[in-house]
């Protein structure tokens, strides 16, 4: 009897041990159950079973236990570390603490939303019916049906293939369609860089300069400059591992602000010396960018007055932390659809229909393999320079997101290819896919 007496005594020590170790980490799961369900309730018009029984069939986010109120969704775990995401009409859906309600949040952007009487990309009316006398259509399908073909280890949800700005190909799972909104987790760091090759263009900022940060005047980060921000070469310290209490989930999942949670960092080595991959530092640009205007309003209202809404990406939509700070680096949602003519807007190397959006020499910056990259990063875009993808041509450049959210830009075969899920390599083989598809033109 003694003996199962200290049996049991080292078992409950071990789980509370246990408990005590993993505890922080419920508010994480909760926070990111919370919100996902907020936002895809909320932007993307999804039921909350099909968020449950899909994002949600994640270890450690499938022990979140989500509700949903009247503007927004909350979450625990065992019951414990209760989070709340609340939504608002132009912003999404918000992480919160106890202190926030709804009224806190009272401001949105301007949207300059009109219907255009022009087929896809550069109106609202469906695409034309254009057939490619050297594309094999046989072909295209075999490739599209492919991204489908094993549902449960693929996770594919759209599919779309733009060949010289008109949709040769599209394809959607059960519950999406053509109007969802998709969550394009990183894609959103490509819209944010964006935003500075508009600026640089106008005349109004030159990515070579300083990065304007008073708090880093006095010491070795005031040689810190917007070329290494956006190629991540800062040399700042930076933890972006999502398995754990680390700097990326304690912004996205904590912070109030996080604009702030990159500038605080340390230098850990001279810029360009270390290529580091961090979603603070894209905050952090959302941040500079926010200081270039006078009021809140002006910056709220850049990012669709001089680009999304020009696009008539109206399906768009950035949402904001606490602050009102846009959390470029994750939380861009777009229809299939918008996002495809983001990539369409970088394969006319930045002309939208007849309108020079950013200089197309923008186009040469951010394909600029990044050093240390390894040939894989650019200027906040993604890069085959290496092969990577050995099937694939060398100059085929990306927007990537979390488990799977890619615009594909491939200028040398007038192609732009979406693909959106929940799954990426090995589950997902971005290669052997599009490699299938370019057999279809070549």
């Amino acid at each position: 009897m003694k003996i199962v007496k200290r049996l049991l005594t080292i078992v409950l020590l071990i789980l509370v041990v246990v408990a005590w170790l993993n505890y922080p980490k419920l508010n994480i799961i909760s926070g990111f159950a919370a919100k996902s369900m907020a936002s895809n309730q909320f932007v993307a018009h999804r039921s909350s079973e099909s968020v449950t029984m899909n994002d949600h069939n994640v270890p450690m986010i499938k022990l979140a236990k989500t509700g949903t109120i009247k503007d927004g969704a909350v979450a625990t775990v065992f019951g414990l570390m209760e989070r709340k995401a609340i939504c608002n009409d132009g912003i999404g859906c918000i992480l919160v603490d106890d202190d926030h309600e709804m009224e806190s949040f009272d401001f949105h952007p301007n949207r300059d939303i009109k219907k255009t009487f022009l087929p896809f990309p550069y109106g609202d009316l469906e695409p034309k019916d254009t057939i490619f006398e050297n594309v094999d259509y046989k072909q295209l399908k075999k490739a599209v049906d492919g991204a489908f073909g094993n549902a449960e280890t693929q996770k594919t949800r759209t599919v779309l293939v733009a060949y010289k700005n008109h949709i040769i190909a599209e394809e959607y799972i059960k519950g999406f369609t053509k109007e969802t909104p998709i969550l394009g987790w990183s894609m959103t760091k490509s819209v944010l860089a964006t935003l500075y090759g508009i600026l640089e263009y106008k005349g109004e900022l030159d990515v070579q300069q300083p990065a304007p940060i008073p708090s880093w005047q006095n010491d070795e980060r005031k040689n810190i400059t917007l070329n290494h921000l956006l190629r991540m070469q800062s040399g700042l310290a930076w933890e972006e591992d999502y398995t754990k209490i680390s700097d990326v989930t304690r912004m996205l999942f904590l912070d109030e602000d996080m604009t702030v949670a990159q500038e605080d960092k340390e230098a850990i080595a001279q810029p360009t010396e270390i290529w580091n991959y961090s979603s603070g530092t894209t905050n952090l640009l959302s941040g500079i960018l926010r200081d270039r205007f006078k009021t809140q309003q002006e910056y709220l209202d850049f990012p669709y007055t001089a680009l999304v809404d020009k696009l008539g990406m109206h399906s768009m939509i950035i949402e904001t932390d606490m602050k009102g700070n846009y959390i470029g680096s994750s939380y861009g949602w777009a229809t299939t659809r918008d996002w495809a003519k983001f990539g369409l807007l970088y394969l006319n190397k930045g002309n939208w229909n007849g309108e020079q959006l950013f200089d197309a020499s923008w186009v040469d910056y951010i394909t600029t393999p990044t050093k240390l990259s390894e040939g894989t990063y650019g200027a906040h875009f993604w890069l085959n320079a290496q092969g990577n993808y050995p099937d694939v041509p060398i100059d085929l450049y990306s927007a990537n997101g979390y488990q799977g959210q890619y615009v594909f830009i491939i200028p040398s075969k007038d192609l732009v290819v979406v693909r959106t899920g929940l799954a990426e390599y090995p589950e997902f083989d971005v290669n052997t896919f599009l490699s299938e598809v370019i057999k279809a033109i070549e």
